[in-house]
């Protein structure tokens, strides 16, 4: 099981941290240590001062799959989850400074808390879904999938032209503007379409 993550996929995103809008899909990969399920506690990694939070749709993988064509694209996921793309935001700004890669700010142990999965066919409109995350009772991130840039079909066939996706990968489809730093003690909870499905502690 791989992780695969899109970064700027909302274009309101993209402006709050002062990044262009793209024009392809942004990828980057979290390794399955990433992965924080059952809601159990996340806990601060002493190496940041700055861990954001990014709420995100995350899509499983049905089946195995490489150079998909787009009109059969639809078929490879048929799980909707919530998910967290932890993110420290003071090593990802210093390795964008030098042009590195920015795997130790996204791909640290635990880094992508993700929910129990909804059945896509419990969806009316896959493009009008809202999501949002709370921290503290305090709504912090709203999303809507009308907004992104590149539809979950158009993400996975352009992953597949270079990465066989396999039966069980994540795929995390980007976060809406509204990201912000954690702290010890705050309690997240994210909802799809109103239910909860996330509800976890910063320990």
């Amino acid at each position: 099981m791989k992780i695969i993550a899109i970064g700027r996929n909302y274009a309101e995103h993209a402006k709050e941290l002062n990044n262009p809008v793209p024009t392809t899909p942004v990828i980057f990969m979290k390794p399955d240590t990433a992965l924080l399920k059952d809601n159990k506690p996340f806990y601060h990694p002493e190496f940041s001062q700055d861990i954001h939070h990014e709420i995100e749709l995350v899509l499983k993988v049905s089946k195995e799959g490489k150079h998909i064509n787009e009109k059969f694209a639809a078929g490879y996921y048929d799980e909707i989850a919530l998910g967290v793309d932890f993110t420290a935001r003071d090593i990802q700004s210093k390795h964008k400074e030098k042009g590195l890669p920015w795997e130790l700010a996204k791909a640290f142990d635990h880094s992508a808390p993700v929910s129990n999965f909804l059945p896509k066919a419990r969806f009316t409109d896959i493009y009008n879904i809202n999501f949002k995350l709370d921290i503290n009772g305090e709504t912090r991130q709203q999303g809507n999938t009308k907004d992104l840039l590149f539809s979950f079909e158009r993400i996975i066939v352009f992953v597949s032209r270079y990465i066989t996706l396999k039966k069980g990968d994540l795929i995390f489809t980007g976060t809406p503007q509204g990201v912000g730093k954690v702290a010890v003690g705050d309690r997240l909870e994210g909802f799809l379409e109103g239910e909860k499905l996330l509800d976890f502690y910063v320990k």
